[in-house]
């Protein structure tokens, strides 16, 4: 799942962005509403975890924008305010769910993968695949009843190519969804984490490489 954080607080920003990480989310961070019409234009978020109070472009106005684009990211709105009338016109703007500060991070990191579920069709909270079983909640993987210690590159890419259901998943695609801005779009990254994940879900290989396409599941 692929994450942007906008929130003008930089050690918060930061802080939360790392603890995506460690939940094998590939996240971008932008301290300003500017910044994040920007990244929104070019890239595919799957949430966008939204300060209300930003500089520049207003939260509120960038929450605005994303729905008259039709975005298909959701919006989780974050606010210093939790007072009912605020949560209710946080919403009635847009955003599909509100979480106030100071928050817990365990919820933080709930709402982000229950938003991420809400794509279409629906997708369960746990996934399933040819003997793989992937639980993002409890970032536990399975493979025939038998648990795999993934790292959470590996665990990303396997996410993405299971939420696929089958369909082949190109490398681009890999590197936009499981890795962030920064990565390297020359870097043999992608083949390598598919190589080594290749190797963790044994035999017989559900992990398959279609040539000059991508890979699937």
């Amino acid at each position: 799942m692929r994450v942007l954080v906008v929130e003008d607080e930089q050690v918060l920003a930061e802080a939360v962005a790392v603890g995506l990480r460690r939940e094998s989310m590939a996240v971008d961070v932008v301290y300003d509403g500017d910044s994040a019409m920007e990244h929104t234009d070019v890239n595919d978020y799957d949430v966008i975890v939204l300060d209300r109070d930003l500089p520049g472009v207003h939260g509120d106005d960038v929450a605005r924008s994303l729905v008259d684009r039709s975005y298909t990211g959701r919006i989780l709105m974050l606010t210093a305010s939790g007072e009912l009338e605020d949560r209710v016109e946080g919403l009635t703007l847009g955003a599909d769910d509100y979480l106030a500060k100071p928050f817990a991070f365990a919820e933080l990191i709930a709402r982000v993968r229950a938003l991420g579920r809400r794509a279409v069709p629906p997708l369960p909270p746990v996934l399933r695949r040819s003997g793989v079983t992937l639980d993002p909640a409890n970032h536990v993987v399975e493979r025939d009843g038998r648990e795999l210690a993934l790292t959470p590159k590996e665990f990303a890419v396997l996410e993405v190519l299971m939420r696929a259901e089958g369909t082949v998943v190109s490398a681009e695609g890999l590197l936009e969804k499981a890795w962030d801005e920064n990565a390297d779009p020359f870097t043999n990254v992608v083949r390598v984490t598919v190589m080594t994940l290749r190797k963790k879900l044994g035999d017989p290989p559900v992990l398959q490489t279609v040539p000059g396409a991508g890979y699937r599941i």
